[in-house]
């Protein structure tokens, strides 16, 4: 694999909000599509400066000859009876699924999650995301419930696991 990963920095902002409409446009299993996230390049930067400036949330880009190529993040809480648990969030572009990426990324995420004592992780996943959800059990996630109509794309409803990994 001749890809890395690193933590992001601020000054990834822009390449990090061209990504995200990319994989937004890519697939109907993000919570957002090819307009990306709402944000000006100044707001990802203040955004990614208050992640690493937190204990508990972190952010994770995979770079391969020299374009990001996944995003992953995993959000924790400050507040004293939630800073146990936190949620994580993978993205990888079409063209690098099934290279190991998705499976690098979670380590990364889980690693980080057990140093910074994090016991539980929680994420959503859509119910007919086969993919995905072979990645997070292989990781020992568990399902815990469903969400019916999570998302409604196009006047449609879509369903989606809620998933647990319990680390401590």
């Amino acid at each position: 694999m001749s890809f890395s990963i690193r933590e992001v920095f601020p000054e990834d902002a822009a390449e990090i909000l061209e990504y995200l409409k990319t994989v937004g446009g890519e697939t109907d299993n993000l919570t957002f599509g090819a307009e990306g996230m709402p944000a000006s390049v100044e707001d990802e930067r203040m955004f990614i400066e208050s992640i690493s400036e937190s204990c508990n949330s972190a952010m994770f880009v995979c770079i391969d000859d020299e374009e990001v190529v996944a995003l992953a993040s995993v959000n924790g809480n400050l507040r004293e009876r939630l800073k146990h648990r936190a949620s994580v969030a993978i993205s990888v572009r079409k063209s690098h699924w099934g290279r190991g990426i998705g499976s690098e990324m979670m380590r990364k995420l889980i690693e980080f999650s057990s140093v910074s004592g994090i016991e539980i992780l929680s994420l959503e996943v859509r119910s007919d995301n086969l993919r995905a959800i072979g990645l997070y059990k292989k990781f020992g996630f568990q399902k815990i419930g469903s969400f019916k109509g999570f998302f409604k794309i196009d006047g449609e409803y879509i369903d989606f696991d809620l998933m647990n990994l319990y680390i401590g």
